[in-house]
């Protein structure tokens, strides 16, 4: 054993769409990386709060069910962990977009599984290198 920290490997869905959600867990998945699925903002924290150090990023919608939306689910995750890659995902914003926090990535939808493998890639290489030299 190295001592070096395992490298973040897990990525948080947050999709009210189940089938969506479904989708977006079974693209990355082919990828070898573990997917942890969630319905809402508030049980994505939940599970960040305890695998924090695992997850090598996030992808929500921004339309969730209960009291927080994706954008102020974004805004709560980048204050507690500032570098972890979050990126919002919605067919209808609103007036949303110009309330995102700093570092927070936006693919309109309807997305491609490309485009969303590729963030995910860019995302996770981004995290590896941080949690190598201990960022």
């Amino acid at each position: 054993m190295t001592g070096q920290p395992s490298k973040p490997n897990i990525v948080v869905i947050v999709e009210d769409d189940a089938d969506l959600r479904g989708l977006m867990a079974s693209l990355i998945e082919e990828i070898q990386l573990e997917v942890i699925e969630c319905e809402s903002a508030e049980a994505a924290l939940a599970v960040m709060l305890l695998r924090g150090r695992e997850i090598a990023v996030v992808l929500s919608d921004i339309q969730l069910p209960g009291a927080m939306d994706g954008v102020d689910f974004a805004r709560e995750a980048k204050l507690r962990w500032p570098h972890l890659p979050f990126v919002l995902t919605s067919g209808n914003t609103g007036t949303r977009l110009d309330k995102l926090p700093l570092g927070v990535t936006y693919v309109p939808k309807p997305w491609k599984g490309e485009q969303i493998l590729a963030i995910v890639e860019t995302a996770r290489s981004l995290t590896e290198r941080r949690s190598r030299y201990g960022r």
